[in-house]
């Protein structure tokens, strides 16, 4: 049997099979997905299949022609949704949007919002006009570096400006995110840095102090007029800490926060936003305040949590872009324990006591998520990569926990 549209999916990492789980528990769709490469989370699915690898798929042209191509395997009047899974298939989209608007649906905003939302000095700039809080924060250059002085004391976070460039780039000990406890890491981490192809800015940034269960994650979908329909927060327990994975989410609960919520709502509106967004932010304990680190133009990999709360992001989506309907605002509240690491590693790294008996409640009640494990894409090579990805777990914490330095 046809189905009532096809979710083409860019990537091939977690955050697409979270898509596709998505798009298969609202639905009973399969997903088909295009990428740069094949990746595990997508491997052997009974929901998603990578039906092209494209090694060039950044490249412009490479891309438009790829997904044109991809678009006539189907019938005339297949209605394809093209759903984009990382940072730079977004930017690819956005700016190839007017090619691709004949052979596809997707929402996507223009190219000038997105330069302004994916660089950190304009993105505080935009945010600061909206009231929003952000740690104290300098830029770092190529030309500069060497004699940079920073406004505000060491430990220090050294981040990317450009996320994708970032990605592209390679040195001995690169991590997603460093922190510099004194001067002498500072130098070295720069140095480092721009000793590899990399050249954009630097965010150095102070470093706000508390665990990871001090962060929080908003995610958010906006429609197609720019009216914000669904707000999601969660609290992190637990981040990844390998090298490649700092900042990404390993367990997340349900937070609340309507002040936040009616404020994030407001900036999204103003600006204009369509599509997913997710948003990074700390709660500062020595002002009581919530600083936004940053923000994703997309949903991310952990935004599954947002799905598993019971507000399926992928309904989301399909009712305002395929079927176009009308929808208010709702703020989500739900009471789930999301979470790709064992939960033997929560008890093992959550420092708090409270949190960890909300976790064996949740336990109990059977409240718990994990995106890779569905009963409805079970198979002995998914049983394998499954424990295999959880037993990776044990080494990568017992490794990497509490280390954003430049060493191994």
């Amino acid at each position: 049997m046809a189905q009532a549209f096809v979710p083409v999916l860019l990537g091939s990492d977690m955050n697409v099979y979270g898509m596709a789980r998505s798009f298969h528990e609202a639905y009973g769709l399969h997903s088909v997905a295009i990428g740069k490469g094949r990746l595990g989370a997508t491997s052997n699915s009974r929901i998603v299949t990578v039906e092209v690898v494209e090694p060039r798929l950044e490249e412009d042209e490479v891309f438009c022609q790829t997904l044109i191509d991809f678009s006539k395997r189907y019938p005339e009047g297949t209605t394809l949704l093209l759903v984009p899974c990382g940072d730079n298939y977004v930017k690819l989209l956005a700016r190839n949007q007017d090619a691709l608007r004949d052979y596809y649906r997707f929402i996507t905003i223009d190219e000038t919002l997105l330069s302004q939302l994916g660089t950190k000095e304009t993105f505080y700039a935009l945010c600061e006009q909206h009231g929003f809080v952000f740690p104290k924060t300098a830029t770092v250059t190529v030309n500069n570096y060497q004699t940079v002085e920073l406004p505000f004391d060491f430990p220090v976070v050294v981040k990317p400006s450009n996320s994708v460039a970032y990605w592209n780039c390679y040195f001995p000990h690169k991590k997603k995110v460093f922190v510099a406890e004194n001067r002498e890491e500072f130098d070295a981490i720069l140095a480092a840095i721009y000793g590899s192809t990399y050249q954009d800015h630097l965010i150095v940034q102070e470093y706000i102090p508390g665990d990871d269960s001090h962060m929080r994650v908003l995610n958010c979908y906006c429609d197609q007029q720019g009216k914000v329909r669904l707000l999601a927060l969660g609290q992190p327990l637990l981040e990844e800490h390998s090298p490649e994975g700092i900042g990404s989410y390993a367990a997340i609960i349900p937070a609340e926060d309507l002040s936040l919520c009616r404020q994030m709502k407001t900036f999204l509106e103003d600006i204009g936003y369509k599509g997913f967004a997710n948003f990074d932010l700390k709660y500062d304990s020595r002002d009581g305040q919530y600083k936004l680190f940053e923000m994703n133009p997309r949903q991310g990999r952990s935004s599954f949590f947002v799905t598993a709360m019971g507000y399926n992001l992928a309904r989301y989506l399909a009712e305002d872009v395929i079927f176009n309907q009308p929808a208010e605002c709702t703020v989500a509240t739900g009471d789930v324990l999301w979470t790709v690491i064992p939960r033997h590693l929560i008890f093992e790294y959550v420092q708090s006591e409270e949190l960890k008996d909300t976790v064996r409640r949740l336990v109990r009640q059977r409240k718990v998520c994990k995106s890779l494990w569905y009963k409805h894409d079970r198979n002995f090579n998914r049983w394998m990569y499954f424990h295999k990805n959880q037993a990776s777990y044990y080494k990568k914490y017992a490794r990497y926990f509490g280390n954003k330095g430049l060493r191994d």
